[in-house]
């Protein structure tokens, strides 16, 4: 299997409405590694590590996110893998 890594923008209402603790669980569940951190402009910002499918599906999930949120727009930039990451985290 082909592994991936992208950083993602995510814009909408994605701060104070639990975002970046559901999809922390979403990447958990999916085994994607990688961290998730609220951004001063009211954005989401994530990096993203993993097998691609694992990847996709967290992506795929991300367009709607959790139902507290609106998301707008995701904006995907992929990146080369390092394999940088052991696991998901939460920054400040």
């Amino acid at each position: 299997m082909s592994k991936q890594r992208v950083t993602v923008n995510v814009t909408g209402t994605v701060q104070g409405v639990n975002f970046r603790y559901v999809t922390y669980r979403q990447a958990l569940a999916l085994g994607v590694a990688g961290w998730v951190k609220n951004l001063p402009d009211g954005s989401v910002q994530l990096c993203l590590e993993g097998e691609e499918r694992a990847v996709k599906q967290l992506l795929d999930w991300l367009h709607v996110g959790p139902s507290s949120a609106r998301v707008d727009e995701l904006t995907i930039q992929p990146e080369a893998y390092r394999g940088e990451f052991d696991c998901f985290e939460i920054l400040r």
